[in-house]
């Protein structure tokens, strides 16, 4: 592996521990007025665990979809599957802009949703069980835009690792994915409730904007997708 292979996978995990579940809803248990380290800990384990089992299952899936994607790129079938699949990311790209996104953002951003968040995790009521629910659904949730994940795994299946090397290597990814939510938490501990309103300030900016980069994201790459194939299938007279 080179090192801009493994630069390139150190950006993708900062990029993924930005989510919603590696950060914000980390956020919300450590500004919330009591604090505790084994819920947190249970949490991040959670998810860390849920990421990894996930890689493992695309690892040891990827070498066929390679195999069978050799044999078929080159076909105008692919190309036109292809073309279908980068509009479709493009148009889904502008959903946050319609009405219907920006009236259910406004019907979720209320301080009480946050709240109920915050108790299930760390109120006197939460139990470890719902603490390990709660992350595996964020994770499912972010298996629809999980883009910088795969193209870290595309970085690995094309690394030319051996498989525990390569399992190796994705521990080492998804440590990275929790690593400044753990920071955070150290801090917590350290300042108490002195950074308890900054902690909140973030939270807040990253539940209004790290979703909209990620559809950022699919745009960007739904055009480049569709514009290649349109190329190949001679669309643009060339």
């Amino acid at each position: 592996m080179t090192l801009a292979m493994i630069l390139g996978l150190v950006g993708l995990a900062l990029v993924d521990s930005t989510s919603l579940g590696t950060l914000v809803l980390p956020l919300a248990m450590l500004s919330h007025d009591r604090v505790r380290p084994g819920r947190m800990l249970l949490y991040l384990g959670s998810i860390a665990v849920f990421y990894w089992v996930l890689g493992v299952g695309l690892l040891l899936g990827a070498g066929f979809l390679v195999k069978v994607w050799e044999g078929w790129a080159d076909t105008d079938t692919a190309s036109w599957v292809a073309l279908v699949i980068g509009v479709l990311m493009l148009a889904g790209s502008f959903w946050p802009d319609t009405p219907w996104a920006k009236r259910r953002r406004a019907a979720q951003s209320g301080g009480g949703r946050r709240t109920q968040w915050q108790e299930r995790l760390v109120g006197d009521g939460s139990r470890p069980r719902t603490v390990i629910a709660v992350a595996v659904a964020a994770g499912l949730v972010e298996a629809a835009s999980m883009l910088p994940y795969l193209g870290a795994i595309g970085i690995i299946t094309s690394s030319g690792l051996g498989l525990p090397a390569s399992l190796v290597t994705l521990t080492g990814y998804v440590l990275v994915m929790v690593a400044p939510a753990l920071a955070l938490l150290g801090l917590r501990m350290a300042l108490d409730t002195r950074i308890s309103p900054l902690l909140a300030r973030v939270n807040g900016f990253l539940a209004r904007h790290t979703s909209g980069a990620v559809w950022w994201i699919v745009g960007i790459i739904g055009f480049f997708l569709a514009a290649d194939s349109a190329t190949r299938l001679g669309l643009f007279g060339g």
